[in-house]
């Protein structure tokens, strides 16, 4: 009787490999995205589906963002005697933390659990393997034009909420704290500069890469039928919440140490 051999593992084996594949599937969509033929058509038809699942609760959830933002910065701008910066501290903060991560919460959600029981459910199917069996990469065929719209989606849908945001703040501290309009205008001038909007969208484009990865991998990769799609739509949300943290706080420190503060 043959002796079965076993791989060795060891404990956090499995989380190794799994990273490795994800990094392995982000490494393909970049070097996939270039080959043609291109799918634009794809990428047409998905961009429009993540953006009409997406619009709304990111425009409805930046409004007491900007709110909550303006209102805590206004209460304490007013105790240290400085109401003259509430507008600029509040655009900074909309605009450099609360608009990237906004959208890409909402991107991986609404248009990343879709995208993940899509695939799920052709997985299951074994539509992935008929594409494979003919020769036709899954990855070029399906994968880039999805992560290519999320990316899309997401440096729009920052841009709206950076503007919703801040109009938000402006009419909640403006009115509920009766602050001056002149004052929280001309502030922006003050500590605002043009690269903390280019690090808003370099966070935009990588939070939707990021999103666009992970519901791809995990629904390429479900377990149990189609209870494991259920499954991976959830487990994909969560690794992306915890991913866009913490690539939030790289970015943000790298940036930091970069770009000088205006006026230093």
């Amino acid at each position: 009787m043959a002796e079965r051999t076993t791989t060795p593992s060891f404990p956090g084996a499995g989380a190794l490999r799994q990273t490795g594949r994800l990094y392995g599937l982000g490494f393909d969509v970049v070097r996939l995205t270039f080959r043609r033929p291109f799918q634009a058509r794809e990428l047409i038809q998905q961009f429009w589906f993540i953006a009409s699942v997406s619009i709304l609760p990111t425009a409805l959830v930046s409004i007491p963002f900007g709110a909550v933002i303006a209102l805590h910065i206004g209460s304490l701008t007013t105790q240290i005697g400085a109401q003259s910066f509430t507008g600029a501290a509040s655009v900074l903060a909309i605009i450099q933390q609360a608009s990237p991560i906004v959208t890409a919460l909402l991107i991986a959600g609404a248009g990343g659990s879709a995208m993940c029981a899509d695939l799920g459910s052709r997985t299951i199917r074994e539509e992935i393997d008929a594409m494979e069996v003919l020769g036709v990469s899954p990855v070029q065929r399906l994968i880039v034009p999805r992560v290519l719209a999320a990316m899309g989606v997401a440096i729009f849908l920052n841009g709206m909420v950076s503007v919703v945001g801040v109009l938000g703040g402006y009419f909640f501290n403006v009115v509920m704290q009766h602050g001056t309009p002149g004052a929280y205008l001309a502030s922006f001038s003050a500590l605002a500069q043009l690269p903390d909007l280019w690090i808003s969208e370099i966070k935009a484009l990588i939070f939707g890469f990021v999103a666009g990865v992970v519901a791809s991998y995990r629904g390429l990769n479900p377990k149990g039928g189609p209870k494991g799609v259920g499954d991976a739509v959830n487990q994909s949300v969560v690794i992306t919440f915890l991913l866009l943290f913490v690539l939030n706080l790289i970015l943000t420190t790298v940036y930091l140490q970069l770009v000088p503060p205006k006026g230093s």
